[in-house]
């Protein structure tokens, strides 16, 4: 018996694990995607009216509504299976808010850069079909960067805290958005609309990351030189995701004793013990 306790506990983690690699897959394919093979497609517009042409690049408003539409779909696709962290940062602020088990860091972390790095490839096969496509600019490939490889030319120490305060507010917005005391249902609504609003604010700064894994899914198959920019989106999402959590735990989780008891269960804080002294009732 407990064999098979340890097979279906393996069943399921293998299934929080394989989740997270599909959703970081689609996160990246999805965003990074639209970025490299339709942000500037313009080459067929269309004329509205008889005066008005209107090209059919989607720009950075459709590149960074294509992020938030990967991360709202995907919520609603494997939210109720692995929570749909897509996202280093996103598991490290978690943990540290005492939503997510230590436990499950790393074998999630893994099956993110996994997911974004297939993603990251099947984008440069896809995109290396155009004759015109090649790894040069600032951002080939979608990759993130600072200095020559910031969008908009912006020094290390700008394009470090729009990462650490984006990674921030990002978590914040997670984790009241998942609290039990919020609305039921809108949580993935939230999210993607504030990882849009993200890109929206820092496309001209780094390109937006605040995810590690999106970072590095492409970032590999772009060159030595964008890997060697790495360890910023590395260090400043995770920095921002934690200190984002343990102000959320801290300043606004609801204490046990002011919880119902089925809102008790779910928070880390509870005290399972005081179940186990409880009278059982026949």
């Amino acid at each position: 018996m407990q064999l098979l306790g340890i097979l279906i506990q393996n069943n399921l983690n293998m299934k929080k694990y394989i989740a997270e690699l599909i959703g970081t897959f689609w996160l990246v394919l999805g965003g990074c995607g639209s970025a490299v093979l339709a942000a500037v497609f313009t080459s067929e517009g269309t004329t509205i009216g008889q005066d008005t042409y209107f090209p059919l690049g989607i720009s950075f408003v459709g590149v960074s509504l294509a992020f938030g539409l990967t991360v709202l779909t995907m919520a609603y696709a494997i939210g109720h299976i692995s929570g749909c962290h897509l996202n280093p940062a996103v598991s490290f602020g978690l943990w540290a808010g005492k939503r997510f088990s230590g436990k499950d860091l790393l074998p999630y972390i893994v099956a993110q850069v996994i997911g974004a790095i297939i993603a990251g490839g099947l984008i440069y096969l896809v995109a290396s079909g155009n004759s015109e496509f090649s790894l040069t600019g600032s951002n080939p490939l979608a990759t993130n960067g600072f200095g020559e490889h910031s969008p908009g030319g912006y020094p290390l120490i700008s394009c470090l805290i729009v990462e650490v305060v984006l990674s921030f507010m990002f978590l914040m917005i997670i984790m009241g958005a998942t609290d039990s005391r919020a609305p039921a249902g809108f949580a993935p609504i939230a999210i993607g609309l504030a990882l849009t609003l993200i890109h929206l604010i820092s496309i001209p700064v780094t390109n937006t990351s605040v995810n590690p894994a999106r970072s590095t899914g492409v970032a590999l198959w772009a060159g030595k030189e964008l890997v060697a920019q790495l360890w910023l989106f590395w260090l400043a999402p995770i920095v921002g995701g934690i200190l984002a959590g343990l102000t959320y735990h801290n300043l606004f989780a609801e204490d046990v004793a002011e919880q119902k008891p089925v809102e008790a269960l779910t928070d880390s804080d509870f005290d399972r013990s005081q179940l186990e002294d409880e009278p059982q009732h026949q």
